[in-house]
């Protein structure tokens, strides 16, 4: 077992949970991470411009991209080009609802908020549930540009709600809903925002504006009005935006051990905040990466929950360009050392797993059924639907092994379906050695989702020893 303590595994989880209620969307996520690294001495770089002679062995840096992908990165003191990369990959996004382009609905007396369904979601689960709005907005600054500025709105003030028993007796027994019209959250009621949010009595002021449908408006007043409101900024300045519904209720540690988190987008928040924190820690201590040959790194994607081909997804040029850019920018590189470098590499691809649940056991394969507070899961399968293979699960479990980090192992029924991650689109596109794992979760993609609060300290533990062992391990392992 881990020598790890229970303080410190107890730290570790409420340092997630932490930094997932700060992280409402994945702009968020990505904008913790940016203060998170500045004050680990991480340097900012920029992708518009050149990288020529800034990266330095022993320099550590970031970038950005859209605001919602983040790759960072520290270089080893004995680094040369066409050296490897050692890689934990995760990525920001999870199943929420984002506002149409033209939200504004009305009907019956409401006003309501037009929502397109984004990744897989446990769409019943957000029923009857106290929302709000995340994400961020392009603003007009004044002299002709714009600026992209965070927002969250921490009251709720959206609600889908569920339909009475008695109105359809069979709701207990076959909910079913329309995703279109059903899932339509609820902003207000008329006559409240024709009075600015008092109390109606014969009621003034342009219905048709508060509510109407017609008037060529995108979105309620109301609602302009709110965003406006929490950015300090005039309704006029705001140019487009990007903004997803999310919970309102706090991630917390419960159970009457406090072993659990109970919370929303802990896939895959679980696993960038596991990887981030394992990269900071890995350069401090013992760890430190004077003495490392290769480069650390953690890449979080965007859009992994639809397939991750966006510009800024797994399956873009993103984490290419970085290993390009990092080899080119340094002296003594060949017209190889890209291709080297990434044969020289392995990449961790760490996404949340399904624990056994206790009601449903019969869904997991007997002989794998990964449990909460046990360890994170080695993911395999033989249709390739993961990237793990036996020399990758080999440098994985050796690492855990000699720092006492316990695995488990999960392996879909061959009657099931069997889901995928970053991990064999990454493997294919760049020829990277991969093992694909993650930390045990239930209700995977529910608006609140659990894990145990051991497997976050041992997965930060793992990607620890990971970053500041695996160069001197890969020397030791022969294949090709």
């Amino acid at each position: 077992m881990s020598s790890l303590t229970k303080a410190h595994l107890q730290r570790q989880a409420e340092q997630l949970v932490d930094f997932v209620n700060k992280s409402p969307s994945p702009f968020h996520c990505v904008d913790v991470c940016r203060n998170w690294l500045r004050g680990a001495q991480f340097t900012e770089l920029k992708e518009k411009q050149s990288w020529q002679g800034a990266i330095k062995p022993n320099g550590r840096y970031f970038f950005t991209r859209n605001g919602s992908s983040i790759v960072a990165f520290a270089v080893g003191g004995n680094f040369r080009p066409g050296n490897g990369l050692s890689i934990v990959a995760a990525h920001t996004d999870s199943p929420c609802f984002k506002l149409k382009p033209v939200s504004k609905k009305t009907s019956n007396g409401f006003l309501q908020v037009g929502v397109q369904v984004y990744g897989g979601g446990l769409w019943h689960t957000w029923f009857d549930r106290d929302l709000s709005v995340a994400g961020r907005v392009m603003v007009r600054d004044g002299s002709g540009g714009y600026a992209h500025r965070l927002v969250a709105i921490e009251e709720p003030i959206m609600r889908i709600p569920s339909l009475a028993i008695h109105l359809d007796r069979t709701v207990g027994e076959t909910f079913k809903f329309n995703k279109e019209v059903h899932l339509t959250p609820i902003l207000a009621t008329v006559a409240k925002a024709l009075n600015g949010g008092k109390s109606s009595g014969s009621g003034s002021g342009d219905a048709k504006s508060a509510g109407g449908d017609d008037d060529g408006e995108a979105h309620h007043p109301i609602l302009l009005e709110r965003i406006a409101k929490e950015l300090s900024i005039e309704v006029a300045d705001i140019s487009d935006f990007e903004l997803c519904l999310y919970d309102t209720q706090k991630a917390v540690i419960g159970g009457i051990c406090n072993e659990f988190i109970y919370s929303g987008r802990l896939d895959n928040l679980n696993s960038s905040y596991c990887a981030m924190e394992g990269l900071v820690n890995s350069l401090g201590g013992k760890s430190a990466a004077s003495e490392d040959t290769h480069v650390r790194m953690v890449a979080l994607f965007d859009n992994e929950e639809v397939g991750s081909t966006s510009a800024y997804g797994a399956n873009s040029s993103l984490i290419e360009s970085a290993i390009r850019r990092i080899q080119a920018s340094m002296a003594g590189g060949s017209a190889t050392s890209f291709e080297e470098a990434v044969a020289n590499s392995f990449m961790i691809s760490s996404d949340v797993t399904h624990a056994v649940h206790p009601n449903y056991a019969d869904k997991h394969e007997q002989n794998h059924r990964p449990e909460l507070q046990k360890g994170p899961s080695i993911k395999v399968n033989a249709n390739q639907r993961y990237a793990t293979t036996s020399v990758t699960s080999t440098i994985l479990k050796d690492i855990a092994g000699r720092h006492g980090v316990p695995l488990q192992e999960f392996v879909v029924r061959n009657d099931s379906p069997c889901g995928s991650t970053i991990g064999p689109m990454l493997s294919a596109q760049l020829g990277l050695r991969t093992v694909d794992i993650g930390n045990p979760l239930l209700s995977m993609h529910s608006i609140r989702e659990v894990c145990g609060t051991d497997d976050v300290g041992l997965s930060v533990d793992l990607f620890e020893h990971f970053f500041a062992e695996f160069a001197a391990l890969d020397a030791k392992i022969s294949v090709d």
